[in-house]
């Protein structure tokens, strides 16, 4: 029989986890789930936990931080499991890699630089490290395919701007904006369906690129837009309910005054 101690010690801490993760892994004892899982597989759940840490953050859910953030480092564990299955690298590798990085990427820190200088400046000089670790490859190497589209849009987007391909103002955004805006109603009109979603395409990101240049992130804009959208219309959902009703019960002229007079409770909510 194995020995459960490290397993069943509240105070084992990392070597426990891990301990944990192998045993889960184990050939012959483990789960059949968790046997059968390989990194694509995973991935999706990696991706998950990281959005419900974010998640419990905007809530300011702090109680369920703790268990997200435990969440995502179980997926590290995860994978780092079946890399050393596979003779790939193992947990202490993954430690190792990432304090090596952190160590060259905070000279200003660990080094000989002065601290002295701004957070932009730092943002900068990170950036400088970074290019010169990806060596002599192409601009946009290294951004993740699997980001979020508005996520990797600015990011590709800022990766160009450095080497000098960006607009110089709003102004030629919003001109370009109203270009690929005609386009997409010219392909609805007399183009393909694919053409049509290419030309969405288009301008979503150059919408992107409209946020970068505002100094607003796309990503938490549309959340933020989400989310008032689910307020209004929860609003709508309540008012009819009050008179017995539900949204198919109704009409959309009915449901557009419901959804004004969210709209005109909220402004008066927020300034009160």
């Amino acid at each position: 029989m194995p020995d459960n101690a490290l397993i069943h010690d509240p105070d084992g801490g990392m070597p426990r986890l891990l301990e944990i993760m192998r045993r889960l892994r184990d050939p012959d004892t483990g789960c059949p789930w968790d046997i059968e899982q390989d990194f694509a597989s995973i991935a999706p759940y990696t991706i998950e936990e990281a959005y419900e840490v974010e998640d419990a953050i905007t809530r300011g859910a702090w109680d369920e931080l703790k268990g997200e953030l435990g969440d995502l480092l179980f997926q590290s564990v995860f994978h780092a499991q079946m890399a050393k299955d596979a003779g790939l690298f193992d947990f202490d590798d993954v430690v190792r890699t990432i304090a090596d990085k952190m160590v060259a990427r905070h000279p200003h820190v660990f080094g000989s630089e002065s601290r002295d200088k701004s957070a932009d400046q730092q943002t900068v000089d990170w950036e400088r490290v970074k290019a010169a670790e990806r060596g002599n490859g192409r601009t946009l190497d290294g951004v993740a395919l699997g980001l979020p589209a508005l996520m990797r849009a600015v990011k590709l987007q800022k990766r160009a701007a450095r080497v000098g391909f960006d607009w110089p103002d709003t102004a030629q955004v919003v001109d370009k904006i109203a270009e690929e805006s005609a386009e997409l109603v010219e392909a609805r009109d007399t183009l393909t369906q694919d053409k049509v979603v290419e030309e969405y395409g288009d301008l979503l990101f150059v919408m992107a690129n409209l946020g970068r240049h505002l100094g607003v992130d796309p990503e938490q804009a549309l959340r933020a837009a989400n989310d008032k959208f689910t307020r209004r219309f929860a609003a709508i959902e309540d008012a009819l309910a009050a008179d017995g009703r539900t949204p198919d019960e109704s009409d959309l002229a009915e449901m557009d005054a419901l959804w004004d007079a969210a709209k005109i409770a909220e402004r008066i909510r927020l300034k009160e």
